[in-house]
């Protein structure tokens, strides 16, 4: 049986790789609209890319209003902002958010209707090029052709998917990371092992996705907690960068499963960032599907040294929940409690967050037969 791989267009990786980037950016257009957020205006990561503009004669008009988990209302702003400004390239760099709305305002700024039009659905189009600059190792967008928006009407996290969301130039400076704060550390590092977990897990992992996953889930067990603890160990960041980018290509290919599926109405009700909803529920999810595949979670605890040599499948699959639980206590994860969530409320609408991730289709990726009572006994397990 055949199967697909595909990523970014072109990635430029490695430390001060952004300032190595001018011309190839320069090649994509006249002028491009920049989609960032306020923190990163303010830290200083912008002026470096405008000056690099500047440098390469590329025109630029910012668009800095992305705030928290993009909406549907952010992208239609950023269109006619695009629009206006006589835009004919998009360069998206921040977090996942503004790399999300990046690919969604390139492909609304061709397509007619409204965002919700294409829910579900795959988005084809002759889209305006798009640079996606990461500046968190977690969400791995810069390589993905997904993107999730929230319907500001329905309060449900849509997902948006197509090769053509794809960026043509992905550029990866680990040193764009170094001023991330820990708390976002913790959570963006979360969601990369998060997603190579998922991807490695899924029904439809291949051995390309298998050799990436395993290979991101090693990295961010060793050098997460290095880079929570110390925010300036090079080292670390550049492993974490390489593994959001490993991972980020395991979903393009292979998908997510029951954790992303269930964390996306937690975030879209509860205004929770993605990473933070992620990695409160990941071990309450994996601990329910264990069972769906001993011998994979296994293989992750033994490239982790979770488990010993006489561990069989299932002892070796325990040992990696175990190990999962350190890591997350290491890099100090609230729980749905701690995070303050009310919980009269969350009880309220689990029904609804359960129905909602069945919708989304990632649970159906689990090896583990999943059904929409099986995710509500998960949302109490959690509490």
């Amino acid at each position: 049986m055949s199967t697909q791989f595909t990523t970014a267009g072109c990635s430029i990786m490695g430390e001060n790789s952004l300032m190595d980037s001018g011309e190839q950016i320069a090649k994509l257009g006249e002028k491009a609209l920049i989609i960032t957020g306020k923190h990163i205006t303010k830290s200083g990561i912008l002026e470096k890319l405008t000056d690099l503009l500047d440098d390469n004669s590329v025109e630029y008009s910012v668009f800095n209003d992305i705030t928290g988990e993009p909406t549907d209302k952010m992208i239609e702003q950023a269109v006619v902002s695009y629009k206006h400004e006589s835009c004919d390239f998009i360069i998206g760099i921040g977090g996942g958010s503004p790399l999300d709305s990046a690919k969604a305002c390139a492909a609304m700024s061709k397509l007619d209707g409204k965002i919700s039009d294409y829910c579900g659905k795959e988005i084809v189009g002759n889209f305006p090029p798009l640079v996606l600059i990461p500046t968190t190792a977690g969400t791995g967008s810069e390589v993905t052709k997904f993107t999730i928006i929230t319907d500001t009407e329905t309060d449900v996290k849509m997902l948006l998917k197509g090769n053509d969301l794809l960026p043509t130039l992905a550029i990866v400076d680990p040193s764009l990371t170094l001023t991330v704060p820990r708390e976002v550390t913790a959570a963006t590092g979360i969601d990369a092992l998060t997603h190579a977990v998922e991807a490695y897990t899924s029904k439809k992992a291949t051995p390309i996705t298998d050799i990436f996953a395993l290979s991101a889930i090693k990295r961010i067990f060793k050098n997460l907690p290095i880079a929570y603890i110390d925010s300036d160990d090079v080292t670390a960041r550049n492993e974490m960068a390489l593994a959001s980018f490993e991972a980020g290509i395991c979903i393009n290919n292979s998908s997510v499963t029951v954790v992303h599926g269930m964390s996306r109405p937690i975030g879209a009700l509860f205004h929770v960032p993605h990473g933070i909803s992620n990695a409160m529920l990941i071990c309450d999810c994996l601990d329910y599907v264990l069972d769906g595949c001993y011998a994979r979670f296994a293989t992750i605890a033994r490239v982790i040294g979770a488990s010993n040599e006489g561990d069989n499948d299932e002892m070796a699959a325990i040992k990696f929940i175990v190990q999962l639980k350190k890591l997350l206590k290491m890099v100090e994860i609230p729980s749905i409690r701690e995070y303050g969530i009310d919980m009269d409320k969350f009880l309220s609408v689990v029904d609804k967050m359960a129905t909602d991730a069945i919708a989304s289709g990632s649970p159906s990726n689990t090896r583990k037969y999943l059904e929409k009572e099986d995710l509500i006994e998960i949302y109490r397990n959690a509490l």
